[in-house]
């Protein structure tokens, strides 16, 4: 993997969790494309990578000429590597919060990240690989983020079934699913990275080594960061459903 001119191209990479997976790809040499709203936040993030061949694509992922606009993009330029990072959720119970706000979500998650998809499996050939970037929530309720949690469980299943509809052409696609970051996601949803106990968080660093892991070794439809997400998922095998979802409601800032 750390091959000279392989091109990646990361949405949401502005920060967070887009951002850290940018720098350690540009550390293996891959010439990374960033893609976010902020052109000034792409500029300073493309000055802290490793190398000098990045570049930034200013787009609204929920504006639809951007989005044609970038998927033209990655039909013509041919990217090695997608990592569908982009998302974004509301946190508060669900006849509280605006509706077209979480319908916006909705789009940005679901709508924006198969569009991308597609346009880059059009093109993709033997060795290329796709990443969409779930969440825990993809594989359990969450109360108090019900409609973002409903979107990581489409992204979560729609990847796992183009990781066997492209497995036998050397295509690679990825479901990942990290829990609780430290990131803006949490502010820009309407709480603080703090409202979690603390247990619960992992860095935006520590995830995104174990998305470039998982990129690797391309050999799971599902990957889930951190051991502390794997043992939850797994203890909640033995609890009934409303059990699990009780828990989940406990520790959901929207609930709170």
């Amino acid at each position: 993997m750390e091959l000279k001119d392989k091109k990646v191209l990361i949405t949401g990479a502005s920060g967070g969790i887009g951002l850290e997976a940018a720098k350690l790809m540009a550390a293996k040499n891959y010439a990374v494309t960033l893609v976010a709203r902020s052109e000034n936040k792409l500029n300073e993030a493309k000055a802290i990578l490793h190398g000098n061949n990045h570049s930034v694509l200013a787009a609204d992922l929920n504006n639809s000429k951007d989005l044609v606009r970038l998927s033209e993009h990655i039909k013509s330029e041919r990217y090695d590597v997608l990592i569908n990072n982009a998302g974004a959720g509301m946190y508060g119970e669900f006849i509280n919060m605006p509706l077209q706000e979480q319908i916006n979500g909705m789009h940005l998650n679901m709508d924006a990240l198969v569009t991308l998809s597609y346009a880059f499996l059009q093109n993709a050939k033997k060795g290329d690989s796709l990443v969409n970037v779930a969440s825990l929530l993809g594989h359990s309720s969450f109360p108090g983020a019900a409609v973002y949690a409903g979107t990581k469980s489409f992204v979560a299943n729609f990847s796992e079934s183009l990781w066997f509809e492209f497995k036998n052409k050397g295509i690679y696609v990825m479901g990942f699913n990290p829990g609780a970051t430290k990131s803006d996601f949490h502010s820009n949803a309407g709480k603080e990275t703090n409202s979690y106990p603390e247990f619960v968080l992992s860095t935006a660093y520590d995830v995104a080594q174990d998305l470039i892991t998982g990129l690797e070794r391309k050999s799971k439809p599902r990957v889930i960061s951190g051991w502390k997400n794997r043992l939850m998922l797994f203890n909640f095998k033995f609890l009934s459903r409303a059990m699990a979802i009780k828990i989940m409601g406990q520790i959901s800032p929207g609930m709170k």
